[in-house]
């Protein structure tokens, strides 16, 4: 079927990109296969990071199935467009079918976007994967790339306010070499090899990123161990434990 929501989606982001003047830093968009299948799995840093996420894998020519909380199909101006993308909802009391979807997707010669940490880390590191894109990699045997992103949290990420009308600022987008699922044992061990090299991936964008804090009320957005006031990992967790409790209430 003619792709026709997603072409003019990507035509306004990069003028909206080119309007705000977004400093973008791609490395690495050429480990994309320009044919068959893929699993991108990124870090999760900011609500605009698929955006960035996809904007990655423009160079190689293919377009992104996002897996993607319903809630958001479910809203009257994004679930048209996201439905009209071929992104793909994920409840999270019921995964099976949304993973299924996701396999049968690869299988087709898709690319399919994961955020394994499941939700934006507040600490801006990389937090404990879930093992579900490394068991689609396996499952429809297609290589599964990791995706670091920074810079999208200063313009809207959890528990700030929106700064969407912010220019200038610098965004990294560095995809790593692709993993062969043949090369590991089990899911298992895919996934932490998986979150190795994202941690790598994202500390190098985190300490080549052009610009540092412009002083203390601004240094909200790095991470405390590279002297940030962003929340610890530990921290990171309590504040994320009630959205927990409410999610398996």
């Amino acid at each position: 079927m003619p792709e026709l929501i997603y072409p003019p989606v990507i035509a306004f982001a990069k003028a909206m990109f080119r309007v705000l003047d977004l400093r973008l830093t791609v490395e690495g968009s050429h480990h994309v296969p320009r044919t068959g299948g893929a699993v991108l799995a990124a870090n999760h840093v900011s609500y605009l990071d698929f955006i960035f996420c996809g904007f990655g894998a423009l160079e190689s020519r293919r377009l992104v199935r996002f897996m993607a909380k319903d809630s958001v199909f479910a809203h009257k101006v994004s679930g048209p467009l996201m439905r009209g993308m071929k992104h793909i909802p994920v409840n999270r009391a019921a995964g099976a079918g949304s993973y299924a979807t996701a396999v049968e997707a690869l299988r087709r010669d898709e690319v399919v976007g994961v955020f394994p940490e499941a939700t934006i880390s507040r600490s801006f590191t990389v937090k404990e994967l879930k093992g579900g894109a490394a068991r689609m990699a396996r499952e429809a045997s297609v290589p599964l790339l990791p995706v670091a992103l920074w810079g999208g949290q200063r313009l809207w990420t959890k528990g700030r306010p929106r700064a969407l009308n912010r220019r200038h600022t610098p965004i990294t987008i560095l995809v790593g070499e692709p993993m062969d699922p043949a090369a590991y044992p089990d899911a298992n061990t895919m996934t932490a090899e998986l979150k190795s090299r994202l941690g790598a991936l994202v500390d190098r964008a985190q300490r080549d990123y052009p610009e540092q804090p412009a002083g203390p009320d601004d240094a909200w957005w790095q991470p405390a161990h590279l002297g940030g006031t962003a929340p610890t990992p530990a921290e990171a967790a309590e504040l994320d434990r009630p959205g927990r409790r409410a999610r398996t209430s």
